[in-house]
């Protein structure tokens, strides 16, 4: 399969990598399905390459006639062969950006990386930052990303791992010392492992359990993430220590992943405490397993002997004393190695965690024995030459303990809401507590706070589902026992609408003694509880809500016991799909504003939890561009994100792709806080005429998206039939349902496949409609307001990162194929009208954007970017055109067979792979 060309002289050797792959790929197809398939293959690929650069030519009615013929078995190897060229693009621009950052680090200019921890801490010496701003701001640096399950990821495990081969391969034949012998035995492997991802079935059978997702999960902490964090620390240690030679520094863990995997309840039933239990033991079981690993390796080294060094009698004490504890043949037979008999006891130890009184009783206490060893060890060790090893163990042992991922708990508000009103009448309190207005709720939420007593009765019989609301408390209680506070720290509540909505929950922590308030009237509370914002209507009532409740004694005194810290967890999903993105991005942006500036005045901390999506359409985007976006404000407060399933091969299935990703998050987020702690005026540069600006323009794009959205009758019917949004179900990609309840409503379907369905149909609809109409209305309101937008996109990041994510959608959608799809609608008129409101905004927002950005074509300043995507049009094409044939054919029979549901879904795991940011 051939491959387009581009100018850029850094990108040759991607090309060469896509060339290689795509030959590979087509000596496959000719061994599979002979040469009438590579032809076929090739000549459709060829046709859509000129429908592309002549819209108007005959291409496309031979193209269609070309797709109208393919018939089984043919029609899903031609399916195959597209969705497979775009997994090995996919690993070739990886490795592109592996080798990008290795040729910036062999520079003998010493050009340093852009977004990379060394030009971070060189932008902090250059323009003179102080060690104790670096050291303040390095005390209150935190990012915690956080893994979820609720993927439009379509690829499985298996296929992901033939992948990780092939990318590995790729990284070796950059290795300049390869003799033409070693270079033939790596291509004779890649082609073998090209030939076996052909060969394996891409689909699952049936849909993934909980379990599995969580085992899924796993594969990242185990293959890339327990080696990756600790190098950004120890990384930026290094980078300090280098610019502020003069300095001592010690940079605390700042950077965190949790998890979402088992314990995301909100309209998952699979989710169950027993569930969850499952997970947190999984969880132990991972990392103990890693320090035993990295014990033995420590073994190997630390073979010195007390005939030759000397060592404290605290640890010789410890090991005489411990090594009595132990079975006699677990303990280390040469006795002058002193460390490797500590290290023996202490691997013992570990494998008894959670098993027997032998064990350690939490992670504090392994790495105060691993501190002990470091601290005897130095004695010896030659002057500034530190024992990596142990210390990144010890660095490891800090950030992931005995629970290695804090597991976030999610439930929807209307559970808990049905769960107190039920307590509560079983005791008398209130008939009718769910029709209470807000202060009653809020007046008899906190007379159960403030009263010792518990309100749930021992041998009182409860429905299924407040009983099943009761033993998540109770299991969570339990998992703070077992495995330690960091476990289970935040409990967050979807679909956040009021302050008792929060007050509800505090309550349910109380009757499983997670919150307490004893007689003498001190409290213990063990959990912090989160509302998320989802909504634009709560969005804007946000900050309101959270006064009310750092005005209540009873929620100061809970938040006095964790640190006067609250979590606020904000939507993008569903506050774009209610109210376009534009709209949503300015009312996440103006929230956060607001809710740190009432804060301030409690003098309570904050941490903004991002819930963002891998797709444009739910807020997704590079990590660090995301940082760059939010209110400078609010970098110091301390900033956790979502990383969305579907992302998570990309960005951490490969060591060095994890590594940089991370890598230009941290190094943006040190920048953006350290600015803010010097309060710098670049920190806060937005003028108040912008934000004023701002407002305007998402009113306006507000109404031009309600109005088609909820305003059109018609618009449902369309979306229903003009996407493949009813066959994505039986895409096995996830154990969540598509819908909160079994309803066809709006308001009950997940953004995650409102946003895949568009994407899918080549619209991207969720990622920019309505956009266009509010900057338009904006900028012919006044002849100076063009200039105006011009300086907000030069000077203001949000801005900055609104336009640019605009103009990525509109890229990868794509109105020429999208077109195909309204042929679906089954009445005509309904397709026409509203796919031509549909191109009639994406011709406005282009315009508008093009203006703005001043560049002849969308994205001419991210020509990597415009490469890829132009790259990968010729080859997603054929896909949707198939995609659009197939699903008639699906549609307009009663009783389809098994074959042609499943070329429909190799369709849409293609166009998924092909674009990328999914769902």
């Amino acid at each position: 399969m051939s491959t387009q060309q581009t100018s850029n002289d850094h990108m040759t050797p991607l090309r060469q990598d896509i060339r290689v792959l795509g030959e590979m790929l087509g000596n496959v197809l000719v061994h599979q399905g002979g040469q009438e398939l590579l032809d076929k293959v090739e000549k459709i690929r060829k046709l859509t390459k000129d429908l592309r650069s002549d819209p108007e030519s005959s291409a496309y009615d031979t193209l269609k006639k070309e797709i109208s013929d393919l018939k089984p078995p043919m029609r899903s190897q031609v399916i195959r062969a597209f969705s497979m060229y775009f997994h090995l693009v996919n690993i070739a621009e990886q490795n592109h950006r592996i080798r990008r950052r290795r040729e910036y680090q062999l520079r003998e200019d010493h050009s340093v990386q852009p977004f990379s921890l060394e030009s971070a801490v060189q932008n902090l010496k250059e323009n003179n930052y102080s060690k104790d701003v670096i050291q303040e701001t390095l005390e209150k640096l935190s990012l915690e990303l956080i893994i979820t399950a609720h993927p439009t990821e379509a690829t499985k495990r298996t296929v992901l791992e033939i992948q990780k081969r092939i990318a590995t391969i790729l990284k070796e034949l950059d290795e300049g010392s390869l003799t033409k012998r070693e270079k033939e035995e790596l291509m004779d492997s890649m082609q073998n492992e090209v030939t076996v991802l052909w060969q394996t079935q891409e689909l699952r059978e049936r849909k993934p359990t909980v379990m599995d997702e969580v085992r899924n999960g796993l594969y990242y902490f185990d293959h890339t993430l327990f080696d990756v964090l600790p190098d950004i620390h120890q990384e930026l240690e290094h980078q300090l220590q280098e610019k502020y030679p003069e300095e001592d520094w010690s940079v605390p863990n700042f950077l965190h992943f949790g998890s979402w995997i088992g314990g995301d309840r909100d309209g998952n039933p699979n989710v169950t405490p027993e569930v969850t239990w499952k997970t947190l033991n999984k969880h132990r079981d991972l990392i103990l397993k890693k320090y035993e690993d990295s014990l033995t390796d420590l073994m190997k080294r630390f073979s010195q002997s007390v005939s030759y060094i000397h060592v404290s009698d605290r640890l010789k004490n410890s090991i005489e004393e411990e090594e009595a504890w132990i079975p006699q043949k677990k303990v280390w037979r040469v006795e002058k190695e002193i460390y490797r008999r500590k290290f023996a006891i202490i691997q013992e130890r570990l494998r008894e965690v959670g098993k027997s009184e032998l064990g350690y009783n939490n992670s504090e206490e392994f790495l105060e024995d691993l501190s002990m060893i470091q601290e005897n060890a130095l004695q010896h060790q030659p002057a500034n030459r530190e024992l990596k090893s142990l210390r990144k163990l010890i660095r490891q042992v800090e950030l992931f303990g005995f629970h290695l991922a804090t597991l976030d708990v999610r439930n929807h508000s209307g559970e808990h809401e049905t769960a107190v009103s039920e307590l509560l009448k079983k005791v008398g309190i209130t008939d009718d507590y769910a029709s209470m207005s807000e202060n009653e709720k809020l007046k008899t939420l906190e007379n159960v706070l403030k009263d010792p007593r518990p309100i749930s009765l021992l041998n009182e019989d409860y429905s299924e589902t407040t009983q099943q609301i009761l033993n998540v408390f109770h299991m969570i209680r339990d998992a703070h026992k077992e495995f330690g506070e960091r476990s289970i720290e935040v409990y967050l509540i979807s679909m956040t609408e009021a302050a008792s909505d929060i007050l509800e929950v505090l309550v349910l922590a109380k009757e499983a003694g997670i919150y307490r308030l004893h007689v003498d009237g001190s409290v213990e509370s063990g959990l912090d509880v989160a509302p998320l914002l989802e909504t634009v209507d709560d969005l804007v009532a946000g900050p309101e809500l959270l006064k009310t409740l750092f005005e209540m004694d009873v929620f100061k005194r809970h938040l006095e016991k964790r640190g006067n810290h609250q979590e606020i967890m904000l939507g993008y999903s569903d506050g774009s799909k209610d109210g376009g993105t534009l709209t949503a991005n300015w009312r996440l942006y103006k929230a956060q504003q607001e809710i740190h500036d009432m804060a301030h005045n409690y003098n309570i901390g904050l941490k903004f939890f991002h819930g963002r999506g891998g797709s444009l359409g739910r807020g997704g985007g590079p990590l660090h561009r995301s940082l760059l976006s939010q209110p400078a404000e609010t970098l110091g407060d301390g900033v956790k994100i979502t990383e969305q399933g579907e992302v998570l091969s990309s960005r951490y299935m490969l060591r060095d792709i994890a590594y940089r990703s991370l890598e230009q998050g941290a190094s943006t987020l040190l920048e953006g806080a350290a600015n803010v702690s010097r309060e710098s005026e670049q920190a806060y540069h937005r003028e108040e005429a912008w934000e004023k600006a701002m407002e305007e323009i998402a009113n306006v794009s507000l109404k031009k998206y309600q109005s088609l959205v909820f305003g059109d009758k018609d618009f449902l019917t369309y979306f229903n039939e003009a996407t493949p949004l009813n066959e994505l179900g039986e895409l096995n990609i996830g154990s969540r349902p598509m819908k909160r309840k079994d309803s066809s409503k709006f308001e009950n379907l997940r953004a995650i496949p409102w946003v895949f369905a568009w994407t899918q149909s080549r619209q991207l609809l969720p990622a920019w409609f309505a956009a266009g109409t509010g900057l338009v209305h904006y900028r012919d309101e006044d002849d100076k307001h063009l200039e105006q937008l011009q300086q907000m996109y030069e000077n203001w990041p949000f801005f900055r990162s609104t336009i640019d994510n605009l103009q990525m959608a509109l890229t990868k959608a794509d109105i020429q194929t999208a077109r195909e799809y309204k042929s679906l609608v089954k009445d005509e008129a309904i397709g026409q009208r509203i796919f031509d409101t549909i191109l009639e905004e994406y011709e406005r927002t282009k315009e508008v954007l093009l203006q703005i950005t001043g560049d002849e074509e969308l994205l001419d300043h991210q020509p990597t970017i415009q490469d890829s995507v132009r790259l990968r049009n010729p080859y997603v094409d054929p896909m949707n055109f198939l995609q659009v044939e197939l699903i008639k054919e699906l549609r307009s029979t009663e009783d389809p067979d098994d074959e042609l549901l499943t070329e429909v879904l190799l369709t849409i795991s293609g166009v998924a792979a092909g674009l990328r940011n999914t769902g």
